[in-house]
């Protein structure tokens, strides 16, 4: 099976343990495998990188950001060819669906409401972490 999350995905499992965390030790058991982009990652790092977020969380942030490193460096990293412009809302979040559409992923996981109001696309369901690992359960 392979997924790409979204960034919000791979921020709270940087700094909480809740689903988006149970995803990331699933990638590392590498019972699924995670499709990024680069696009992806670079905005991943400028999120975690900025000055209110490391004074917020430091501490926090050098226990759980291991697990997310570790993902990422799993990961399989696609370069999207195709535009896709179908998130009007927030055309931002239109890389997540190139990454996933360049990746030929089953799943896009995301906890913003701009993409899991699509529900899906082209075939690639677009769930919540938490409805994420129950379809996780259910197919093993």
């Amino acid at each position: 099976m392979k997924i790409t999350t979204d960034t919000n995905v791979l921020i709270s499992a940087t700094f909480w343990t809740g689903d988006s965390y149970k995803i990331l030790e699933i990638i590392d058991k590498k019972k699924v495998e995670l499709i990024l982009s680069t696009e992806i990652i670079e905005e991943y790092n400028d999120v975690i990188n900025r000055e209110e977020i490391i004074d917020k969380v430091s501490n926090k942030k050098l226990i759980t950001a291991s697990i997310v490193d570790k993902a990422i460096n799993y990961s399989i990293i696609v370069q999207p060819k195709e535009k896709i412009d179908v998130v009007k809302e927030d055309s931002k979040d239109n890389k997540i669906i190139e990454c996933a559409v360049e990746g030929k992923v089953d799943y896009i996981i995301s906890q913003d409401k701009h993409l899991l109001d699509i529900k899906e696309f082209r075939g690639i369901k677009i769930t919540t972490p938490k409805d994420f690992l129950e379809i996780f359960e259910n197919k093993k």
